[in-house]
C-alpha cells in the first residue's frame, strides 16, 4: 500500500508554511525570536506535539478522539493529588496518573467496538465525563505543592533542548517507525483505507480499533504528567480545546479525516504550526477570542482542502477506469 498525503501541497509547503509563519510574527515583533520564548514554544508544542501523534493514529483508521483535552485534566489532578494529599513518590504517582488514561483509551475502544456507539458520539460522552471527574476530584480548585524534582520533567533541559521537546522528538520517532515500519502500521492505514477489505484479509479489526484508542489514552497519559510538571499544579480546567488544536494540527499536517492517508512528518510540522500561530498572536496582543476563530477557520479550511482531494482522486479515478 502506497502512504502518502492527502494531496501535494502538504508533501513539503507545510514546512514552507511554517517557516512563513515564523518570518511573519518575526517581522511583526521582535519578541518573537527572543531564545526564552522559542523555548517556551517548544515547551507548548510538545504536549499538543504528543497528542497530535495518538490522534494521528485514531484518524488514520477513520476514528476521531474527542477525550484528550479531558485526558489531561485527569492525569494532572491524579498525579497532583496523589504526591501532595497522599505523600506518594512522583515516579508511581505518575505512572498511576498516566495508566488512568490508558484505561479510559481502552474504555473507549471498547465501547465504540462492541457497542456500536459512534467514535465522535462515545468520546464526546467521555470527555465530558472524564472532565467532570476531574471536577470532582479536586472540588473545581488546583492542586499546588509539587515536588521540586518532579517539576524539572516539565520545564527543565537537556542540554539546551526543553525536556518535554525531547519525549515529543521521541515519540514522533518512535511512532513514524511504528506506522511506517510495522505490520501493525499497515494494517492501520489498511483499516482507514477499506475496512471490508482489512476484515476479508483477516486482520482483527475490532483489536485494531481498540490498540489504537489506547495508543491515544497512553500519550494522553504522558502529555498530562508533562503538563502537570510544567504548570506546577494539577488544574481541573486544561484542556478545554486541546481536542480542536490537535485535530487541526493532525489534518492540517496532512492526515485524511477520512482515514488511511497520511504521515507524522507533516503532524510535526502542523503541531508546530499551531504552536507558532497561538504563541505570535498572543506576542501581538491579540485576543482569546480572535484567537478561536482563527484555529477554527484553520479547521474548516484543511478539512475543506482535504476533501476537495478526496473529489479530484475519484474523478481520476473515474476517468481512468474509463478509459
Amino acid at each position: 500500500m502506497k502512504r502518502k498525503f492527502s494531496f501535494p501541497f502538504q508533501t513539503f509547503a507545510i514546512w514552507f508554511v511554517l517557516i512563513g509563519l515564523g518570518i511573519f510574527f518575526s517581522i511583526m515583533s521582535p519578541a518573537f525570536l527572543r531564545p526564552d520564548n522559542l523555548f517556551n514554544i517548544g515547551k507548548q508544542v510538545a504536549v499538543l506535539g504528543i497528542l497530535s501523534v495518538g490522534m494521528a493514529c485514531v484518524i488514520l483508521t477513520g476514528g476521531i478522539d474527542l477525550t484528550v483535552g479531558s485526558l489531561l485534566a485527569v492525569t494532572g489532578t491524579i498525579g497532583a493529588m496523589l504526591m501532595v494529599n497522599v505523600g506518594l513518590h512522583p515516579i508511581p504517582s505518575a505512572i498511576i496518573a498516566a495508566m488512568a488514561s490508558v484505561v479510559v483509551g481502552f474504555i473507549s475502544g471498547v465501547t465504540i467496538v462492541y457497542f456500536h456507539v459512534p467514535p465522535l458520539i462515545t468520546t464526546l460522552a467521555f470527555m465530558t465525563v472524564f472532565r467532570g471527574v476531574a471536577y470532582l476530584l479536586t472540588k473545581g480548585q488546583p492542586v499546588y505543592g509539587l515536588p521540586e524534582g518532579f517539576v524539572v520533567l516539565g520545564q527543565g533541559y537537556l542540554w539546551l533542548v526543553p525536556i518535554p521537546t525531547v519525549f515529543m522528538l521521541t515519540i514522533f520517532a518512535i511512532g513514524s517507525f511504528f506506522l511506517n515500519r510495522t505490520k501493525m502500521g499497515l494494517y492501520i492505514y489498511a483499516l482507514g483505507c477499506n475496512e471490508e477489505a482489512t476484515r476479508l484479509a483477516g486482520i482483527n479489526i475490532k483489536r485494531l480499533r481498540i490498540l489504537v484508542y489506547v495508543i491515544s489514552g497512553s500519550l494522553a497519559g504522558i502529555s498530562g504528567v508533562l503538563l502537570l510538571a510544567r504548570l506546577n499544579s494539577g488544574q481541573p480546567t486544561v484542556g478545554w480545546d486541546t481536542a480542536l488544536d490537535v485535530i487541526t494540527a493532525v489534518v492540517l499536517g496532512g492526515v485524511s479525516i477520512f482515514g488511511g492517508e497520511g504521515k507524522l512528518s507533516g503532524v510535526l510540522a502542523g503541531a508546530f504550526i499551531m504552536g507558532v500561530l497561538s504563541n505570535g498572536l498572543i506576542i501581538l496582543g491579540v485576543g482569546e477570542y480572535f484567537q478561536m476563530v482563527v484555529k477554527g477557520m484553520v479547521l474548516v479550511i484543511a478539512v475543506a482542502i482535504d476533501q476537495q482531494s478526496k473529489i479530484r482522486k475519484s474523478k481520476i479515478i473515474k476517468h481512468t477506469m474509463e478509459s
